[in-house]
């Protein structure tokens, strides 16, 4: 818990969700967002060393800042998900989704939800087209990333699935600064 002095010396605590120079936090800052599961680092550990054909081929794509510089990991543990794909620096979620998310539909809505109100825009793309349109994938993901992917019309409830927005603005690099550290620009 962060304390204020108190003008005697003493340190008094700071009510809920307030931390010192009056700055409020936003969802999933701080100490607001739910720690990993102690179980998800191994499982994280164990989806990296077996990929699917579908995750392997965009990795292959993704990895070493070849997609214009910028950096993905993968497998990445954000609150108590797992994503597939993370662009950090422009706070990106790439979810790739074989014929089972179907079935699992609810519950990616769910998952989608949390990440947006924690700051992150998600991409969701089916395994066919990583493995069929990978060029048409990759000119998509980099438009999210430099922002000129437009966020689909709210009644569109499947467009919305396919690509979310945070639902609060999150700087990014290269914006505005504020309480949060910044190194650069990915280059």
């Amino acid at each position: 818990m962060i304390e204020k002095p108190q003008s005697d010396g003493r340190q008094v605590p700071l009510p809920p969700g307030e931390r010192s120079g009056a700055a409020l936090r936003r969802p999933g800052e701080g100490g607001l967002a739910p720690k990993p599961a102690p179980n998800t680092k191994a499982l994280a550990r164990q989806m990296r060393k077996q990929p699917t054909d579908a995750e392997h081929l965009l990795w292959f794509e993704l990895r070493n800042r070849q997609l214009n510089g910028f950096r993905f990991n993968r497998q990445v543990r954000i609150g108590t998900y797992i994503c597939d794909f993370c662009c950090r620096a422009q706070k990106l979620v790439i979810e790739l989704d074989g014929s089972h998310h179907v079935l699992i539909e609810a519950s990616d809505a769910l998952r989608t939800v949390w990440l947006t109100q924690n700051g992150y825009s998600v991409l969701r793309f089916w395994n066919d087209e990583v493995a069929f349109e990978r060029a048409a994938v990759l000119e998509t993901i980099l438009a999210a990333l430099e922002g000129r992917l437009k966020p689909p019309h709210p009644t569109q409830a499947s467009a919305q699935l396919r690509f979310a927005v945070p639902s609060y603005s999150s700087p990014r690099w290269g914006e505005e600064k504020d309480h949060r550290l910044h190194r650069g620009k990915p280059s």
